[in-house]
């Protein structure tokens, strides 16, 4: 499949007739309607077998459909998911442009109403379209007030239409046989009845269809993470130094442990936050999906380096199949907005939230106001018989407490410079993350204890989870820079002295 660069039609033909393209799609329009959970069991499995092949349909249900499915009228429905369900209309999600990378608000493609009322007529350019070549169908963004950036409008655009050109594809590292490409539309002209909900939902539904598109991550992050401890524990028990296999060796029995843990906690935050999700679709769960994200393809990432590690000099060669997974996967950690503004999403969200309540009051009842909610105690009813699961508990209440404390402090203290504070925004993100992972950790232990099974090897994993949270609170619950910090600015201030002298002495 990496030789012929794209996907051969006999394999095209077998997708569809398992119905992958409809796997979420509801069955009344010829999908099998498979609830959220269950497509990303599915995808799961496709991702730890290929992750190159799981993307087309990825990124044709998890983010290419799915604005149709949750804000789709009963015709758009009709006249789209099921071409969409039997593969005959591949999508593709075209948010993504030159200019414009994770601040979606401010994309520069236009939508204009025409005299006539009947249609908008499109006009700008997307880039790094998955499926941009295999899709038949998009969800297009574009501003409809160019007055009032993030006005925005979702549109369904067929690729045959006239103005609409997709672009050569383009080179990548990975994903051989994935399409990436850029699109141009010139004077698209959509029928008005192909606008998503309502003139200005457009924003809205972006940002609530990414969060599908990262639980998918989170789901191929799982995938990724459980076959390379499969792969780790074959290559260690074969493989022999000193006499003995290099499992007996505790630095490689190391490398499996955390790939288990983090699948583990990955896996078990992509499930509640699925489970939220099911139960409201339209939901504000940026943060959940966030943290799943940012924890399931940063860890996968470095679970993938530790089996090509593990494999030693064999894992290197491209017989293997280390480094392709490496290559495939690595792109995971821009998707969907790159791991550093994730890192600092959930602080931001917050921030943004605790400064609308505080807007309009004085400077000295703002003070009182923000002191006052930094001492409290967040309410906390999760109490536990067992010493692990109390333990755990008690470490996720901490760090939600500190994340407060964090938050109504630093903005006391910085005000509005606190957004441009990044790694104060990362320390509090950390903290939250981590309490997110011992509560999607501990809602999994209790789930299969309710069905009367055994808890003790999840237990243990949530132990050693507990444990990494707890460093990683030493290392981040401080509000003030730390020594390190200080030495950034210098050493940047450095750096940057060093780059211009010497440009100054070339054009000199």
């Amino acid at each position: 499949l990496e030789k012929e660069g794209s996907i051969p039609e006999p394999l095209w033909q077998g997708l569809k007739e398992i119905g992958i393209f409809g796997l979420n799609v509801p069955q009344e329009y010829g999908g099998m309607g498979l609830s959220l959970n269950g497509y990303l069991s599915v995808l799961q499995a496709v991702a730890s077998t290929d992750m190159a092949l799981a993307l087309t349909p990825t990124a044709h249900l998890s983010i290419g459909i799915k604005g149709i499915i949750l804000f789709g009228n009963e015709d758009q429905k009709r006249t789209y998911l099921t071409r969409a369900a039997s593969g005959e209309m591949v999508f593709a999600y075209a948010l993504t442009e030159p200019k414009v990378g994770s601040d979606a608000q401010h994309i520069e493609t236009e939508a204009r109403l025409s005299e006539d009322g009947k249609h908008y007529i499109l006009n700008g350019r997307k880039t790094y379209i998955t499926n941009g070549n295999y899709a038949g169908g998009l969800t297009v963004f574009a501003q409809m007030d160019p007055d009032r950036p993030g006005t925005m409008g979702a549109f369904i655009v067929e690729t045959g239409w006239e103005g609409v050109e997709v672009g050569k594809e383009i080179p990548k590292m990975g994903l051989k046989i994935s399409s990436t490409t850029p699109i141009t539309l010139t004077g698209v002209k959509v029928p008005v009845e192909n606008l998503l909900a309502r003139p200005g939902d457009g924003f809205k539904i972006a940002m609530t269809i990414l969060n599908y598109g990262r639980l998918g991550l989170g789901a191929a992050s799982v995938g990724a993470m459980e076959q390379s401890v499969e792969d780790m524990y074959r290559r260690a028990s074969s493989r022999k130094q000193f006499g003995v296999p290099i499992r007996d060796f505790p630095l490689v029995q190391e490398k499996m442990v955390k790939a288990r843990v983090h699948a583990f906690a990955a896996a078990a935050m992509t499930s509640a936050t699925s489970r939220l999700l099911e139960a409201d679709p339209r939901g504000a769960m940026a943060i959940e999906s966030s943290h799943v994200k940012l924890y399931g393809t940063t860890r996968a990432w470095d679970t993938l380096y530790e089996a090509l590690q593990t494999a030693g000099g064999s894992g290197y060669l491209a017989t293997n199949p280390y480094e392709k997974r490496m290559r495939d996967f690595r792109v995971t950690t821009v998707f969907e907005g790159t791991s550093e503004i994730h890192s600092m999403y959930p602080a931001l969200f917050l921030l943004r939230a605790l400064g609308k309540r505080i807007k309009g009051m004085g400077k000295a009842a703002q003070a009182v106001y923000l002191v006052k909610e930094a001492l409290k105690s967040p309410s906390w009813p999760l109490n536990y018989s067992d010493t692990a699961l109390n333990r755990a508990s008690a470490s996720a209440r901490r760090n939600v407490r500190q994340v407060r404390k964090l938050l109504h402090i630093g903005l006391l203290r910085y005000g509005k410079a606190m957004v441009g504070r990044e790694f104060l925004l990362r320390r509090v993100t950390s903290l939250s993350l981590g309490a997110f992972s011992l509560l999607g950790g501990l809602a999994s232990v209790e789930a299969d204890r309710k069905l009367g099974l055994d808890v003790s090897v999840k237990t243990r994993l949530l132990q050693y989870l507990t444990n990494e949270v707890d460093r990683q609170y030493r290392d981040d619950s401080h509000l003030a820079e730390d020594r390190e910090e200080v030495l950034h600015r210098d050493v940047f201030d450095d750096l940057m002295a060093e780059k211009e002298a010497g440009k100054a002495a070339s054009q000199g």
